[in-house]
C-alpha cells in the first residue's frame, strides 16, 4: 500500500563516556596556560553536575544492587508506527514486566476527533503475585481494570428518594 510501517530501537547513549571524552578531548587541545584553566573549571563543573545526575529519584524506591529487578534485561521490544498516525508497542523484561499498547485516531478531520490509546501491563508483585492492568484512554477519559484495583461501593440512593429537598 504506500509508506512502509516505521520500526524503530532506541539505544541510550553513555553521557559520561561522551563528557570523559569531551573533558579529555579540551585538555588535550589547551595551548595556554589560561585555556588550561578553563578546561580544568569545566572538567570540575562536569565532574559535579555527573555526580548530582547520579543521585536516586526521590520517592522511588530503588532496586537493591543484589535483587532480581536491579539485573533486569530487555527481552523483547518493538515499536511500530504506520503512516496514518496509529501504532503499537510491546515490551518484556527478564523480570517478568510485560507492556503492550496500541494507539490510532478516531473519527480523523471530523469535530469528534479523538485519540484512542488502549493496552495492558503486567509486573510481579513483591508477594510473588502477577498483577496485570489493561487500560483504555478516548474521549471518555482513562479508564483501567485489574482484578486487585478495588472498586468503590455502590452509591445508596438518599432514604427520602427524588423530590426531598425540592417541591
Amino acid at each position: 500500500m504506500g509508506t512502509p510501517a516505521l520500526k524503530t530501537t532506541t539505544q541510550v547513549p553513555n553521557t559520561k563516556q561522551v563528557a570523559k571524552f569531551t573533558v579529555m578531548q579540551m585538555l588535550l587541545s589547551s595551548s595556554s596556560s589560561s585555556t588550561f584553566s578553563y578546561a580544568l573549571v569545566a572538567a570540575l563543573a562536569l565532574c559535579c553536575l555527573s555526580a548530582v545526575a547520579a543521585q536516586p529519584q526521590r520517592g522511588l524506591p530503588q532496586p537493591r544492587a543484589n535483587s532480581f529487578d536491579a539485573n533486569a534485561v530487555i527481552l523483547k521490544q518493538n515499536f511500530d508506527s504506520n503512516p496514518d498516525g496509529s501504532y503499537q508497542y510491546n515490551y518484556e523484561t527478564s523480570n517478568g514486566i510485560r507492556a503492550d499498547e496500541a494507539g490510532y485516531l478516531k473519527n480523523p478531520g471530523s469535530q469528534i476527533e479523538a485519540q484512542v490509546m488502549q493496552g495492558s501491563y503486567s509486573y510481579t508483585g513483591p508477594d510473588g503475585i502477577v498483577y496485570t492492568i489493561t487500560y483504555i484512554a478516548d474521549e471518555n477519559g482513562f479508564r483501567a481494570e485489574g482484578a486487585h484495583i478495588p472498586t468503590p461501593p455502590p452509591v445508596a440512593r438518599p432514604a427520602g428518594g427524588p423530590g426531598r429537598f425540592f417541591k
